[in-house]
C-alpha cells in the first residue's frame, strides 16, 4: 500500500514522501478501514519535527485521524461489517491507504456526511470532549474562552459548546479570523492581537472554562479572566510551556488547572472516551449542530503542501489528505 513516510526520521514539510509500506492486517478486536480521507494535525507536525514519537504499539506512520469503508473484520468484532462507512480515532497509521484500529475506536459516519468531512472529526471532537466536557466540565449556561478559536480545534469547540447550551468567547488573529468564529456561533469574538482582551472578556462576565492551546503568553490573561470556580484546561503551549502561575490567585478563586494529550492514552480510556462522544457529541453531528469548517484538501502524495497549510497559520479549520 501507499503511506506518507517521513525521510530521514523527521525535519521540514519537505522530508514527507510516498513509498510502500505491506499492508496491514485486522487482528482480533480490530477491524482494517480502506482510508478515504486523512486529517493532518498539529501532533503530525510535532512527530515529523522528531517532537512527538509515536507510542510504542503504535504505528510510526503520521496520521490520527481516518475515514473510509471497512475492509476487513478481526476475529471477536461484533459492531462492524465489511463495507461499513466508519472514521475513527488513531495512533498513528492514517496517511495511508489502509488503516488498522481497535474497533471500539471507530465511529459511524453520518449517512449524509462525505469521507473529507467524516475524517475531520475523530481527533477534535474526541479532544474537545475530553477536555472542555469532561475536565472542563462545561455546563449550559456557563461561558467558554478558546484560544486559537479557528484551529481545527477551535472550530470544533465552538460548535460543541454552543450545542451544550454554553456561551463562547473566541481569540484569534485578524478581522478574517474573528469573523470566522462569530459566524461559527462565538458569542464575543476577539482580536488576539488588540490590548484590550482582559477588559473586553472581563466586561462579557469573564470565563467559567478556558480551552488553552497557547500556552505561556496568555497564562496572565487566564488567571485574570477565569471566574470562581473557574476551569483551564491546556491541550497545547505554542507560545511556551513554562509560565508564571500566581498560585494565591489560584487558591483564592479557586480555579483548577489541568491539561492532557489524547494519543497516549490506554485503548481502555480511548474506548471510553469514544463511547462518550458517540453519546453526547453524535447527534449533534447527525443533527448538522456540529459539522467543522474544512479549510483544504490535499491529495496523500501533496501531504508536504498540506502540513505548509498548517504551519503557516492562516487556516480556518481542517485541512485533510484524500486518498
Amino acid at each position: 500500500m501507499r503511506v506518507v513516510e517521513i525521510r530521514g526520521g523527521s525535519g521540514p514539510a519537505g522530508c514527507l514522501f510516498v513509498g510502500e509500506r505491506p499492508e496491514p492486517i485486522a487482528g482480533p478486536g480490530q477491524i482494517r478501514i480502506r482510508v478515504r480521507a486523512a486529517g493532518v494535525n498539529r501532533p503530525d507536525i510535532l512527530q515529523r519535527l522528531g517532537r512527538y514519537p509515536a507510542p510504542p504499539s503504535a504505528s510510526d506512520i503520521l496520521g490520527l485521524e481516518v475515514a473510509g469503508e471497512v475492509d476487513q473484520v478481526g476475529a471477536g468484532v461484533a459492531r462492524w461489517s465489511v463495507e461499513d462507512r466508519v472514521c475513527a480515532l488513531l495512533g498513528g497509521g492514517g496517511y495511508a491507504e489502509f488503516a488498522v484500529v481497535d474497533a471500539r475506536h471507530a465511529l459511524p459516519v453520518p449517512e449524509d456526511m462525505d469521507f473529507v468531512q467524516a475524517a475531520a472529526l475523530p481527533e477534535t471532537v474526541c479532544t474537545v470532549f475530553a477536555n472542555v466536557l469532561e475536565a472542563g466540565a462545561l455546563k449550559a449556561g456557563e461561558t467558554l474562552l478558546i484560544h486559537g478559536a479557528t484551529s481545527g480545534i477551535g472550530v470544533t469547540a465552538i460548535q460543541m459548546a454552543k450545542a451544550a447550551g454554553a456561551r463562547v468567547i473566541a481569540t484569534s488573529r485578524g478581522p478574517e479570523k474573528t469573523g470566522a468564529a462569530r459566524r461559527l456561533g462565538a458569542d464575543l469574538s476577539l482580536d488576539a492581537s488588540a490590548s484590550d482582551m482582559e477588559e473586553a472578556i472581563r466586561s462579557f462576565g469573564g470565563a467559567d472554562v478556558v480551552l488553552d492551546m497557547v500556552g505561556a503568553d496568555y497564562a496572565a490573561l487566564n488567571q485574570a479572566v477565569l471566574n470562581p470556580f473557574g476551569r483551564w484546561v491546556v491541550i497545547a503551549t505554542q507560545s511556551g510551556a513554562m509560565a508564571q502561575v500566581d498560585l494565591a490567585r489560584l487558591m483564592m478563586k479557586r480555579i483548577t488547572l489541568t491539561g492532557s494529550t489524547l494519543r497516549a492514552r490506554p485503548a481502555c480510556e480511548k474506548a471510553r472516551l469514544i463511547a462518550g462522544v458517540e453519546a453526547t457529541a453524535w447527534p449533534w453531528i447527525l443533527s448538522g449542530a456540529v459539522r467543522p469548517p474544512i479549510e483544504a484538501t490535499f491529495p496523500l502524495e501533496d501531504a508536504s503542501a498540506a502540513h505548509l497549510r498548517l504551519e503557516a497559520g492562516g487556516h480556518i479549520g481542517k485541512i485533510v489528505l484524500t486518498v
